[in-house]
């Protein structure tokens, strides 16, 4: 838990909810904090003991401890970008994610919506940026249209996203989303119902969740709305049969073009009935308050379930 990104707070969260839930008979757990400046075991006490990045081990009162699978509750980087995975596959360590190569194409939204495309996967009309670049705001415009939506290319949880109205706010919308990161992905306004889709392995197969859908008292779901309660989450989804049925299949699909393994959350808008893909989450929030569990929840599938699952699907690994 932790990582390097804004969204630490949150990871945090989310690893103690998993630390707290698993069964204590059958697991004998840890709770690593991964920042910058430090890897550590923090113990019941908060006392921290270092990690040893040569082979994920950690020395308590000389006694070397090696662990025998990573659950995964890294927000952003280097837990959702492919990084830890890359690492973990090294060390032939299992961890509940997906695989590294997954975890860095979902993280890039640019490169993923482009990667999915040519499958039929309809998104919103899309303007790239990189750092550097002449930016020629009647060219983004002309592009994408008004309201549109500048966000960060490589950034979770809403950070570093705007909601452009006239043509004067946009130079500032896109400062704001190159402090996240050095590409931004300027989109269309897609007005309609906003859907959440949690796909995972469960017991060895792929399973869609129930679909919650997203009701921001802001403008849009940002993130304030995500974590400050500015928003309904309502499960499952006021949806039509159809749009059900469409978004089911939707998700799945793409969860296995992708060859996902582990926990994903998929963010789509309905428009003209039908599901245009916004983002792929592979580390989504693990708090009781976070969406997939409350889609857990709804379909029968406990935190204690939900968490023990994903660990003994790893280790199938």
């Amino acid at each position: 838990m932790g990582g390097y990104s804004n969204e630490y707070k949150i990871s945090l969260k989310s690893g103690n909810v998993v630390y707290e839930t698993l069964n204590s008979s059958k697991y004998d757990a840890y709770r690593i904090h991964v920042f910058k400046d430090k890897w550590v075991y923090v113990d019941t006490n908060n006392a921290e003991f270092p990690i040893n990045k040569n082979d994920f081990s950690v020395n308590i009162e000389n006694q070397i401890i090696k662990f025998d699978c990573v659950f995964n509750a890294i927000h952003g980087s280097p837990g959702e970008d492919g990084y830890m995975q890359g690492y973990f596959d090294l060390l032939n360590i299992p961890h509940t994610s997906c695989d590294m190569y997954q975890a860095g194409l979902t993280f890039n939204k640019r490169d993923c919506l482009s990667v999915l495309k040519p499958y039929g996967i309809l998104t919103a009309e899309s303007f790239y940026l990189n750092q550097g670049d002449i930016i020629n705001n009647d060219d983004i415009i002309n592009k994408v249209g008004l309201p549109c939506f500048v966000k960060a290319n490589k950034a979770g949880s809403s950070f570093g996203i705007t909601k452009v109205f006239k043509k004067e706010d946009l130079q500032h919308a896109i400062n704001i989303a190159f402090k996240e990161d050095d590409e931004i992905i300027i989109e269309s306004f897609l007005d309609g119902t906003e859907v959440s889709v949690g796909v995972i392995t469960y017991k060895g197969e792929t399973k869609v969740l129930p679909i919650t859908e997203i009701v921001s008292e802001n403008d849009f779901f940002d993130y304030e709305a995500k974590y400050s309660g500015k928003s309904q989450e309502i499960t499952p989804a006021r949806l039509t049969k159809i749009q059900e049925e469409k978004i089911n299949t939707l998700a799945k699909k793409i969860y296995e073009i992708l060859k996902m393994k582990g926990f994903s959350r998929s963010e789509f808008i309905f428009k003209d009935n039908e599901p245009h893909l916004l983002e792929i989450n592979t580390v989504p929030g693990l708090t009781k308050e976070s969406i997939l569990p409350q889609q857990a929840a709804v379909a029968n599938i406990s935190l204690e379930d939900l968490f023990d699952n994903a660990i003994q699907e790893a280790l199938k690994k």
